[in-house]
């Protein structure tokens, strides 16, 4: 094969590794940023009272049909 440039003689294995690394560091940044943040367990839910009532009697109603 001819030689392209910015290509060297390295063995196939090499190249992978080096891919592997950058994945890593990308994933230790990304893990690293994430921690920085507020999580969503400490903040207060914008729900408030799901599983109660909703205020009003209920009405049955006969059905017509």
């Amino acid at each position: 094969m001819s030689e392209q440039p910015g290509q060297t003689e390295e063995t196939p294995g090499t190249d992978t590794e080096d891919v592997k690394a950058r994945f890593r560091e990308a994933l230790a940044r990304k893990q690293a940023q994430s921690k920085n943040g507020q999580g969503h367990a400490d903040s207060a839910s914008k729900v408030h009272d799901a599983h109660g009532r909703a205020g009003a009697k209920r009405q049955f109603r006969r059905k017509s049909g």
